[in-house]
């Protein structure tokens, strides 16, 4: 779990996981210097606590290459997973020719989901390989992105090389692509509920429209302009 500044939703994380059924072998969290107190709360979570520097590509590859088990999830923050993720996991990973797979991201707020950029972000899974990679697309590649939670074999993601350090945004667009050389992607119609701040902070029309022009900035190699265009927000 990448996390940075996450102080408002660690508490109800810590017990969210806490309830899975069956449990995490282990729960790594990858501190990118917050400045809160999520180091704080972390220390008390008992889960194991590594601290590296900003950036969710440099703090994801921290974690896998700590991570004890073959299966790995990467789960931010402000991402809910359903009770039986760690079953949904294994069974889909239980497919050898699965390489990576992602649930389905339902954004919502404390008084509404935010079905219009719920039903964009499905639709991205399917229009942004057939724009920035059509030759992926027509192979069945989708791409997905952080808020899928993302999930894998270890022993893969260290083969490609993990996610890349210089990609401050889309670094999971990027996995998506190398692993696709490995196997299938696919997004597992399971719901995972996701945080709408940034929805909220920016309004769905702006919000929209900027996750599509970082998509193809990313696509067509602008990726040292992309965190300007897609500000911290917490």
């Amino acid at each position: 779990m990448p996390v940075l500044d996450e102080e408002r939703a660690l508490p109800a994380l810590f017990v969210v996981i806490a309830a899975l059924d069956p449990q995490p072998a282990e729960v790594i969290a990858v501190d990118g210097g917050s400045s809160d107190a999520s180091p704080a709360l972390l220390k008390s979570s008992g889960w194991r606590v590594i601290t590296t520097s900003r950036g969710r590509a440099i703090q994801i590859n921290a974690g896998v290459a700590a991570a004890r088990t073959e299966m790995v999830c990467v789960l931010h923050a402000d991402t809910v997973p359903p009770h039986d993720m760690i079953a949904v996991i294994q069974t889909q990973l239980a497919d050898r020719d699965l390489a990576l797979a992602g649930f389905t991201p339902l954004i919502r707020g404390p008084d509404k989901i935010r079905w219009f950029t719920t039903f964009h972000n499905w639709i991205k899974t399917w229009y942004a390989p057939l724009i920035t990679r059509p030759h992926l697309f027509f192979q069945g590649v989708r791409l997905l992105f952080g808020d899928h939670a993302m999930f894998f074999r270890r022993s893969q993601y260290l083969a490609v090389g993990g996610c890349d350090p210089g990609t401050p945004v889309m670094e999971e667009a990027d996995l998506c692509i190398k692993l696709a050389r490995l196997g299938k992607i696919r997004l597992v119609p399971r719901w995972i509920e996701t945080s709408d701040r940034r929805i909220a902070a920016w309004g769905p029309l702006k919000a929209n429209w900027i996750y599509f022009k970082v998509g193809i900035m990313w696509a067509f190699g602008a990726r040292a302009r992309l965190e300007r265009h897609y500000p911290h927000i917490r």
